[in-house]
Order: structure tokens, then C-alpha cells, then sequence
């Protein structure tokens, strides 16, 4: 497997009990920012209720579609190419977005362009599922997250832990109430929010 991730093999069980109960009504999901295809595979398997729509950027779409080749489910489709920044996104019908680990890693310009894209895409009553580490108030929830904040942003200074009152604003912004804040293992959280 291409750009394997042991955090992805860490999280996937906790993610899972969790998407099992919140996507339980679901049908369709689009992943963001699929990276590997871990999540994807996973989780399509485990949820074979759910069409699961991978995406990635341009520059990792074709890893990705090696790696979800060998493993064909019926209910997981071929990657498409999705960048949050782009004015039209992929004209896709889905009634949930999740995305792990991204906010961190993109900019914050790109940040506002996924909770906009996200916004068009989803019609009232879709839900959009984050998981990843924030902070609170500008605090950290751990010393090990400020020192991954700090690794971030030395790495690319756009990068980095996002506030937790900053997506909130956005996600309003675009007509989502928040549903949950999960805590979950290694300092990270679930976020869900419902249009």
C-alpha cells in the first residue's frame, strides 16, 4: 500500500463505532481528503449500508486509486478528484461529508473554502463529520498537541490546530448546527454537525 498511515490503523475502530451510529440513517457519504484509502476501504466494508465516495487532490488521486483497487466492495466507488478550492466541486449526490485529519493540514484560506464547498453540497438535514485534534479557546487539549502544532507549522506555516470556535463560526455561516463533540482517543474529536 501507497502512503500507508499507522494513525489511520490506530483511529479506524474508534471512528467506525462511532460513524456506526451517526451514519446509521445515512446513504451516501463523500470522504475528503481520502489519502490513503484506509478509511475508505474500511469503513465501506464495515458500513455496507453506505455508498462511499473517496476523494483526493489531483497530486494523490492516482495513489489512492492504486490502493482501493485491491480491495473491490460494491458500495465503494472510484476515487474522484476534489480540491476544496476549486469555485465547482464534483456534482456528486450525497446526504453526509466526512473528513479526517485535514483541517490541520491544509491552510486556513482552504479551511473556509471546504465549509463553503461543503455548505453547496449538502441540503437540508446532510450531516458533515470531522475527526481530528482542536483546540479550545486557543487551548490545547494536550501538551502532545501543541507540540504537533508546533511540527506543523514549522513543516508549512498554514498549516496547523485549528480552533474549535473558528469551524463553529463557519459551519453556521453555512446553515450546520452542531450535533456532537465526541472525544476520542489521542487527543482527537468528532465533530458533527447536521444542516
Amino acid at each position: 500500500m501507497i502512503n500507508f498511515s499507522e494513525a489511520c490503523e490506530r483511529n479506524k475502530d474508534p471512528i467506525l463505532e462511532q460513524l456506526s451510529r451517526l451514519f446509521s440513517d445515512r446513504h451516501s457519504v463523500l470522504e475528503i481528503g481520502s489519502g490513503s484509502g484506509q478509511h475508505a476501504a474500511y469503513l465501506a466494508q464495515s458500513l455496507a449500508h453506505l455508498r462511499w465516495q473517496p476523494s483526493e487532490v489531483a497530486g494523490g488521486i492516482n495513489d489512492l486509486a492504486h490502493n482501493l483497487s485491491s480491495r473491490p466492495l460494491i458500495n465503494l466507488c472510484p476515487p474522484i478528484c476534489l480540491d476544496v478550492n476549486a469555485s465547482r466541486w464534483p456534482e456528486i449526490q450525497v446526504d453526509a461529508v466526512f473528513s479526517a485529519n485535514t483541517l490541520h493540514i491544509i491552510g486556513w484560506a482552504e479551511v473556509e473554502c471546504f465549509f463553503a464547498g461543503v455548505g453547496r453540497l449538502l441540503g437540508s438535514g446532510g450531516k458533515l463529520v470531522v475527526y481530528g485534534p482542536f483546540r479550545y479557546q486557543g487551548a490545547y487539549t494536550s501538551e502532545s498537541n501543541a507540540q504537533f502544532d508546533c511540527w506543523l507549522q514549522q513543516r508549512d506555516s498554514r498549516s496547523g490546530i485549528r480552533d474549535f470556535e473558528a469551524l463553529e463560526r463557519l459551519a453556521s455561516a453555512q446553515g450546520f448546527c452542531l450535533q456532537a463533540d465526541i472525544a476520542m482517543p489521542a487527543n482527537n474529536q468528532l465533530l458533527v454537525w447536521q444542516k
